[in-house]
């Protein structure tokens, strides 16, 4: 069985303590709109899978020494339920689209916890490893606390699976060709300021041949009750 990634350890993790300076916050699209390009299972299993992988990320979040909350918005009333019971506050979402959204849970963040950074994460790292979580964010801090903006590109180098800025500056850029956007509008990529490898960052989930791949690596036990359930890698 593929070992849940969580418990692996990270080569160049982090020693001692990194203290909770950032909220996660986590958009999670309801079951009708979400993971529809994973062609190739039916709609009940696509909805398992995109609970799953959201459920993974908020744990891996929620594991994460540099992460002090976690915020996700979703008007999927019972995954909600379920995030809630772990840990993470959860609100409804109410926007339009993904970078709307984002804004709107960063203003709700600052409101609740002005202390704290608020980085935006996809809900589709399924094999998200929290020292590696904790290795983007503590690069993100020097930039952050020279009042920039960072990202982490995903594994394919067009798009974002991570953004951060302090509150008064967080404007995210999500969606075609994000990571250009990203890095046009200023923002530093996080993974030019780490050695320790980012690899789960960047590894969302798009389609069955994602899947594959993280399966392949290792991914959260929600998901990889789901995969086993349905026969999958």
């Amino acid at each position: 069985m593929t070992p849940d990634p969580s418990a692996l350890p990270v080569p160049g993790a982090l020693p001692g303590a990194l203290p909770g300076r950032f909220v996660a916050l986590v958009p999670v699209k309801p079951p009708v709109r979400g993971k529809s390009r994973l062609q190739g299972v039916d709609d009940e299993a696509r909805t398992a899978l995109a609970d799953a992988f959201a459920a993974d990320t908020v744990a891996a979040c929620l594991a994460a020494r540099g992460v002090a909350r976690v915020l996700v918005a979703t008007d999927d009333a019972a995954l909600a339920t379920t995030l809630a019971s772990t840990g993470a506050t959860c609100l409804p979402d109410g926007a339009t689209g993904l970078n709307e959204s984002l804004t709107q849970s960063a203003a709700e963040a600052a409101r609740r916890w002005p202390d704290l950074f608020p980085v935006a994460l996809t809900a589709d790292l399924p094999g998200l490893v929290p020292d590696e979580l904790d290795a983007a964010l503590v690069a993100a801090l020097g930039v952050l606390e020279d009042d920039g903006q960072a990202f982490v590109p995903d594994a394919a180098g067009t798009g974002t699976t991570l953004y951060t800025a302090p509150a008064a500056r967080f404007v995210p850029r999500y969606g075609g060709g994000s990571a250009s956007a990203h890095t046009s509008a200023g923002c530093v990529d996080l993974t030019t300021r780490t050695d320790v490898p980012l690899g789960s960052v960047r590894r969302d989930v798009d389609d069955l041949v994602d899947l594959a791949t993280a399966a392949s690596f290792g991914v959260g036990p929600r998901t990889r009750g789901v995969l086993d359930r349905l026969g999958l890698f």
